[in-house]
């Protein structure tokens, strides 16, 4: 059985000379740029524009959703701020009520509550053609935003050249469970990490959904293409943030990560939701790294490689992984020139985060090490596998959508009928077409918070 042996040995060789490649050439561009030469996003050059803050929500926590609202609210932003609250078919709306209620008072605030349940997608997409800000910035109901975010952010998109701009994310709930905190530790490495390399070259491939501000202009041009994507001729209804992202860069804007920007987001704290949540993942970026091919001629050569080694690199470990899988059952015997390369090359990464983020605790990411060969590579490949499969996964009764028309109301906090309505804010109720392609959205929804 030395084939397999001489397999596994020049699997691991392969995917060991790539990914050092890959990871040293990241390592150096993730490194923090000069700062004064960054000065001129430390202020704003005239008024600051303004933002529309955009949370589609769905059977949320309702304490979960008040400490997002919240944290929205105290946002220290010298310019406009108006907030979208949109519920998507909430089936625990009487418990969200009171979340509602606290905020009838705040100006800012607007509810859009959808009758039925049409997509996180859908349910942006009724925000976005309500509002009118100068920029859009998409909160997940679970993610609770440090007070200056929406300044920093504001501030990177000085730059007309920008069209998309994530922040950092943290895990909140990172002391609850061993995987939540390796998770937390995953999102620091795939931030300041990835996306910090990418944004060296104004080209971050996943503004992530949980913070991600666009510029209202830009995201009008593409909104009939974010809305309307297919795959294999079925609806594609997830992954809209890597989706977004790419069709911003297809459309010649730069996409930039800001890492001062910090928004703590709720991850899995279980083996079950984690998995179904890396499977969705999963199917999204293959089938917008398709698209993203396209893009590369006209980008930076390290991005090129990213792309290489983000997806080269998992197909080389798993034939690694089967090679020596076989040769333990068949030959009874280890493989470990593998086993000591992949250990050797793990000492390596986790020690350099540990170094570079000055925690300790990124040791301790080698635990994710056999989840990824043992858990994930088996899920990657299934998702390879199944890539028409666009069951959401993690709802609970998603309502699929079909071709016909569809409406929904959107009244205003202020309006006249609201306790303590404040003169000057009254709003009647609008109609407002949800999407041109949609029957699942009733018509005449009744959306009140009495």
């Amino acid at each position: 059985m030395d084939l397999l042996n001489t397999i596994g040995i020049g699997a691991v060789s392969c995917y060991a000379l790539l990914s050092t490649a890959y990871k040293s050439m990241q390592t150096v561009y993730a490194r923090p740029k000069d700062h004064s030469l960054a000065s001129d996003d430390l202020v704003f050059h005239a008024p600051p524009p303004s933002v529309d803050v955009i949370v589609p929500c769905y059977n949320e926590d309702p304490r979960t959703l008040s400490e997002c609202l919240a944290s929205i609210a105290n946002q220290d932003y010298a310019g406009k701020l108006r907030v979208y609250v949109v519920d998507d078919g909430s089936a625990n709306r009487e418990k969200l009520a009171p979340v509602h209620h606290t905020y009838v008072g705040d100006p800012r605030f607007n509810f859009v509550l959808l009758r039925e349940n049409v997509g996180k997608r859908k349910a942006q997409i009724a925000a976005i053609r309500r509002s009118s800000g100068d920029l859009v910035l998409n909160v997940d109901s679970d993610t609770t935003l440090a007070s200056d975010v929406v300044t920093k952010l504001a501030l990177k998109m000085q730059n007309p050249d920008i069209g998309a701009a994530m922040g950092q994310l943290t895990a909140s709930n990172r002391n609850d469970t061993w995987l939540a905190r390796l998770i937390d530790m995953e999102y620091w490495l795939a931030c300041n990490e990835e996306r910090a390399a990418q944004a060296r070259f104004g080209a971050v491939l996943c503004c992530c959904g949980p913070c991600a501000m666009y510029r209202r202009s830009a995201l009008l041009l593409l909104l009939d293409q974010y809305e309307s994507q297919y795959f294999r001729g079925k609806p594609s209804d997830f992954g809209e943030d890597r989706h977004l992202t790419i069709l911003m860069l297809k459309a010649g804007f730069r996409t930039e990560y800001v890492p001062d920007a910090i928004a703590a987001t709720v991850v899995p704290d279980r083996m079950g939701p984690y998995l179904r949540q890396q499977l969705r993942w999963a199917r999204s970026t293959f089938r917008d790294t398709l698209l993203a091919l396209r893009l590369l001629p006209g980008l930076n050569h390290y991005i090129t490689l990213d792309v290489v080694g983000q997806n080269l690199g998992p197909l080389l470990l798993a034939l690694t992984v089967l090679a020596g899988l076989a040769q333990v059952a068949l030959t009874a015997t280890v493989p470990w020139w593998t086993v000591m390369m992949i250990a050797f090359m793990t000492m390596i990464r986790c020690s350099v985060a540990s170094f570079r983020a000055r925690q300790l605790r990124f040791l301790a990411f080698s635990l994710h090490t056999p989840i990824n060969l043992f858990v994930l590579l088996p899920l990657k490949a299934y998702a390879l596998c199944t890539l028409s499969n666009s069951d959401w996964l993690s709802r609970n009764s998603p309502v699929k959508g079909t071709d016909a028309g569809g409406e929904v109301f959107v009244p205003h906090p202020k309006s006249e009928t609201s306790a303590g309505a404040t003169p000057g804010y009254a709003a009647p109720l609008r109609r407002l077409n949800l999407a041109r392609d949609s029957s699942t959205v009733t018509p005449a929804g009744v959306c009140s918070d009495d």
